[in-house]
């Protein structure tokens, strides 16, 4: 009964929520901040609207690069609990994401500087104001309601990622709130701290995350391993993977996907989205290659899993850097979050932690590479370490501790408050006949 009544109130809420929406005045917030619909470029909004497809198409890959990796009990649990987030993000960013990451700055003032913490979340409710004229400092170029629209594929994509380090242990319905206040309180702080012109990792720091190594893959990262610590381990944490094709099927989707997350965010057809293109499709082919010879001199065989981890690691770590570096430097980059990466998904004290599928190794430790590669490597304004750059790479390294912290002990929170709310791990029994059986009455053998 309590579980019924737990459905009813999402239901509810999901029915205030679609009623409210008729109400809403769509009126602009503040006229000033936008620009005549003359300044519109047809060639940045053709291709942004290609790359928002693309970035959504990451999704459902990244359902099936985890569902492949998990045990034949659980491989429709997994990939839905990817999936799902098409839903309940893209909702949730209309009604107030979007205007939490980047409404009008709340934050703080020092010697006259502004330095936004978070988005006021009344600028942008209902995509109230969310036009189709362009935003005078936020996207220039291209309708405001795309330039939203592109953002929000990478709100849903964040959370999905945290799924595989507590895969085959979690009841659905704590997971649906977990992501909810995870992004509220998590992801939509972070995004407007980097990527709002007023936010202070980006006006204070000097952050250069050119398509959202920090905000997405560190965030998503240290929220798996708070995730994997609080959850604890399996009951039967060795498992076989239970469909290696999907596996490669979703590393092929996830790549060609990131085109439209690297090179899109250039947020215009230009050149510095042709260079994001390249360095993207190069780090990612490095570290693949990187990976497999890495794996074999080791000991270990060469294998397809090892193979598309390796691919997204070389795509995790040049993600910041995409746009700020050369292609011939996205090898190095590629090469070594590759061995970084690889040393720790093999660390011992690492393996102690039931990361089901290695997503902080992945994800997290490719994140941080990212991160401290851009602040060496990066071209451009604001130079790198390699060009001068010495308070750059300051900047970043302070940043890194704070986003570290942040994100790992604000996710820790968040799990002990979900839980509290919704008890997060489910029984022994529907552990032990799976997810897939216990949560959804669905098969993937059948």
């Amino acid at each position: 009964m309590k579980t019924e009544k737990r459905w009813m109130v999402s239901f509810v809420i999901i029915t205030i929520v679609a009623i409210a929406g008729l109400f809403q005045n769509s009126d602009l917030t503040n006229a000033g901040e936008f620009l005549k619909e003359e300044n519109i470029v047809g060639a940045d909004v053709a291709w942004i609207l290609a790359a928002a497809g693309l970035v959504l198409l990451m999704t459902p890959g990244l359902s099936f690069f985890y569902g492949g990796m998990v045990g034949s009990k659980n491989v429709i649990s997994t990939m839905l609990q990817s999936f799902i987030a098409l839903g309940v993000i893209s909702m949730l960013w209309v009604v107030v994401g979007f205007s939490l990451s980047f409404g009008e700055s709340i934050g703080f003032s020092a010697d006259g500087i502004h330095y936004g913490l978070i988005g006021n979340p009344l600028t942008y409710a209902f995509f109230k104001g969310v036009s189709t004229l362009p935003h005078h400092s936020m996207a220039s170029t291209i309708p405001f309601v795309l330039f939203a629209l592109f953002q929000m594929k990478f709100a849903v994509i964040t959370p999905a990622l945290i799924t595989g380090s507590f895969a085959e242990r979690v009841r659905f319905i704590s997971y649906l709130l977990f992501i909810v206040l995870f992004s509220l309180f998590v992801y939509t702080p972070l995004c407007h701290m980097v990527w709002h012109p007023d936010g202070l990792l980006n006006k204070y720091f000097g952050v250069k995350d050119f398509a959202g190594g920090t905000v997405v893959h560190m965030s998503a990262g240290f929220a798996a391993l708070a995730g994997a610590l609080v959850l604890g381990k399996r009951k039967n944490p060795h498992h076989q993977p239970s469909n290696i094709p999907f596996v490669i099927l979703g590393t092929g989707m996830l790549w060609f996907g990131w085109f439209g997350f690297n090179a899109g965010s250039a947020l215009a057809a230009n050149a510095t989205a042709a260079m994001a293109f390249g360095t993207t499709t190069i780090a990612s082919g490095s570290a693949m290659m990187t990976w497999i010879f890495f794996d074999r001199i080791n000991g270990r065989k060469v294998s397809a899993l090892g193979a598309c981890i390796g691919a997204v690691v070389g795509l995790v770590a040049i993600t910041p850097a995409a746009g700020f570096i050369t292609i011939s430097e996205s090898i190095f980059v590629g090469f070594i979050s590759a061995v970084v990466s690889n040393m720790m998904l093999n660390w011992k004290k690492l393996k102690s932690i039931d990361d089901t599928l290695d997503v902080f190794a992945c994800h997290g430790v490719g994140g941080i590479m990212g991160m401290i590669l851009t602040a060496i490597l990066a071209h451009g304004e604001n130079a790198s370490l390699l060009h001068g750059g010495w308070s750059v790479f300051a900047h970043h390294t302070v940043a890194l501790i704070l986003v570290c912290g942040f994100t790992f002990c604000g996710a820790l929170l968040l799990y002990k408050i979900t839980d509290m709310i919704i008890p997060l791990r489910v029984s022994e029994e529907s552990e032990k006949i799976g997810l897939d059986l216990s949560q959804h009455s669905e098969s993937f053998n059948s």
